[in-house]
């Protein structure tokens, strides 16, 4: 006859293997679970250091050479939609056309949009690039002495601008040129470039109207419109002070 006590005996011999097989199998999860951790952290850790290689190592897009511009001058004007460059003429009466005023005078006697010449402000405008409208009685100085303005219309943005916009503030080509939005909604229809126009390029008796903003097409005309103009080209421009300061 067996001895009840055994079975009790065996009883506890299970349970006690089963807690032991129970922290084993805890014990290999957990183990598991760890190196899938460091797995998941090392595909991070060079998902990452690729990343970082590839933006250090990628080849950076070259910004455009004065050089390589002028090459594509003449292309990028009819890719922009510009027009020939206008002789527009002098403001009338022709006495007015280089008088200094003190109150500023409509923009709709003038005899192009944007002006090109006529009664201006005894203080010219500085070169640069400018992200709000400039004072245009000041402007229009600045081309008395020799300044190109590349305007452009107040709703246009997108990369072509920026690259502008980054061109004329980070090279030495910008010394005689303005970079900034033609909006003066108080002038009426005058206030505003063409319908149709983008950019307007501008120097002293001088406008080029373009269906597009495009770098190439604005240095194309202010390589040649400021004074003294880039490098050895020929002065293409008829400011009355060429090379004067502003």
């Amino acid at each position: 006859m067996a001895d009840p006590t055994s079975k009790q005996r065996l009883t506890k011999a299970e349970r006690k293997e089963e807690a032991r097989r129970q922290r084993v199998d805890l014990q290999r999860k957990m183990a598991k679970s760890r190196r899938n951790r460091r797995v998941a952290i090392g595909v991070v850790l060079v998902l990452i250091a690729g990343v970082a290689a590839f933006a250090l190592t990628r080849p950076q897009e070259a910004q455009a050479t004065p050089e390589d511009l002028l090459v594509s001058a003449d292309l990028a004007q009819e890719t922009a939609g510009c027009g020939p460059v206008e002789d527009v003429g002098s403001y009338q009466p022709k006495s007015q056309d280089r008088a200094h005023v003190v109150a500023s005078v409509p923009l709709s006697t003038y005899a192009s949009v944007p002006p090109a010449s006529g009664p201006h402000n005894a203080i010219p405008y500085g070169a640069g690039v400018y992200g709000t409208p400039p004072p245009i009685d000041r402007v229009i100085h600045s081309l008395e002495h020799g300044a190109a303005i590349v305007w452009y219309a107040p709703d246009v943005s997108g990369q072509e601008l920026d690259r502008i916009r980054s061109f004329y503030e980070g090279q030495n080509v910008g010394s005689r040129v303005i970079v900034a939005p033609y909006d003066y909604p108080d002038q009426g229809a005058p206030g505003t470039l063409p319908a149709g126009t983008q950019m307007a390029l501008v120097a002293w008796h001088n406008v080029q109207k373009c269906a597009k903003v495009n770098l190439a097409a604005a240095f194309g005309f202010t390589s040649s419109y400021t004074a003294p103009p880039f490098g050895q080209r020929p002065y293409k421009g008829e400011a009355p002070e060429a090379g004067a300061a502003f």
